[in-house]
């Protein structure tokens, strides 16, 4: 799968698709880092990476203060790997509508281009896949991320990748399949545009 050089891909999906597994499987991680990992050209940026470098550290904050702390870390270092130039990808479980524009924002800012690389999986195996991590999300939780996860696979099936520049769908057997993201095409080349991987 290729991108453009110092490219922002963001790997969405349900909470336990198989995101975190693709990019362990895809970089060689173990699951336990705390910082991002450098990979060639790219910079691979899990958002567990930043909840492992908060752990013990803010037990004194309610929850929604911690997941706040978590997620500005994640987003700072994507936006200085971009600074810095990198191809960046990035695991992120959310993807409302004003998260995805904030991505948005910081990909222009840093004159990167924009890709969603949705992990496609459904509700009841991603269910099944927080029960074997030992973290399962919340039922009203889990629907509203099921609302928003369906109604962006509707508009990116229908041609729209906004407010991405591309996306491409993958299912749990086509990430199977997937060997390696590449960086390294010309900038003004659009492969997200091809919604799917097929091989």
């Amino acid at each position: 799968m290729r991108y453009p050089s110092g490219s922002l891909v963001i790997l969405t999906g349900l909470p336990g698709a198989g995101k975190t597994t693709l990019l362990r499987r895809l970089y060689g991680l173990d699951g336990a880092e705390s910082v991002p990992v450098t990979a060639g050209t790219a910079v691979v940026i899990d958002s567990s990476q930043s909840r492992r470098h908060w752990d013990g550290r803010l037990t004194w904050a309610p929850y929604p203060v911690r997941r706040a702390v978590v997620f500005a870390t994640h987003v700072s270092r994507i936006g200085r790997a971009l600074h810095q130039g990198h191809s960046v990808v990035a695991h992120n479980r959310g993807c409302g509508p004003y998260v995805l524009r904030g991505f948005a924002w910081l990909a222009r800012r840093h004159g990167a281009d924009f890709h969603l690389l949705l992990l496609d999986a459904p509700a009841e195996a991603a269910l099944a896949g927080q029960r074997d991590r030992g973290r399962v999300v919340a039922p009203r939780t889990f629907a509203r991320h099921r609302r928003r996860w369906e109604s962006l696979l509707t508009r990116v099936k229908g041609g729209d990748p906004a407010p991405a520049t591309g996306a491409r769908i993958v299912d749990r057997a086509e990430a199977g399949l997937l060997e390696e993201i590449v960086f390294d095409s010309a900038r003004g080349v659009d492969p997200g545009r091809r919604r799917s991987f097929r091989g």
